[in-house]
């Protein structure tokens, strides 16, 4: 039998199979899911911030994309995950509200999901599915039978990546 394990906001979770994990109301936040296909451990953090390097005090490393993809990978590789085989999939980073304003600081949805990636690659994890952007906000469900990765939008039904 297995347990859907919550994944709240700046937070991260670890779970081995036939667990699964789910995140609720990803607006600019982004989902990030790391997965290992040989020991079926699975990875997901929900960062709200791309950066921790400008904020002092960031005791929350689940927080920020910089520190919650190394913490998710240390955590993985205690449950006996090898990061040279894990693949990522990721979602949200959305642009909830329009600003009349171009300042690039009030796109934290893009540069969230800019963030993530650049993370990913500098680690080598590829992105196998990215489902980032738009102006709406996502539920995601990662499964650890098969690193299946359900998202639900509200007015756009669900879709699997």
């Amino acid at each position: 039998m297995s347990t859907m394990v919550k994944v709240g906001m700046a937070d991260l979770k670890v779970t081995e199979y036939p667990n699964a994990l789910t995140t609720l109301g990803l607006g600019s936040c982004v989902g990030i899911c790391l997965y290992d296909p040989v020991t079926k451990v699975t990875g997901m953090a929900h960062i709200m911030l791309p950066s921790s390097k400008a904020i002092r005090k960031n005791e929350n490393v689940a927080k920020f994309a910089d520190t919650a993809v190394v913490e998710l990978i240390k955590q993985m590789e205690s449950k006996g995950a090898k990061k040279t085989r894990f693949f990522a999939k990721i979602a949200g980073g959305a642009q909830m509200f329009s600003f009349s304003s171009q300042n690039d600081a009030m796109k934290i949805g893009e540069r969230n999901a800019e963030a993530v990636r650049s993370m990913l690659k500098e680690l080598n994890i590829p992105i196998r599915a990215d489902d980032t952007g738009g102006n709406f906000g996502r539920t995601i469900e990662f499964y650890s039978a098969d690193a299946r990765l359900l998202i639900k939008t509200a007015g756009q039904g669900v879709k699997e990546l």
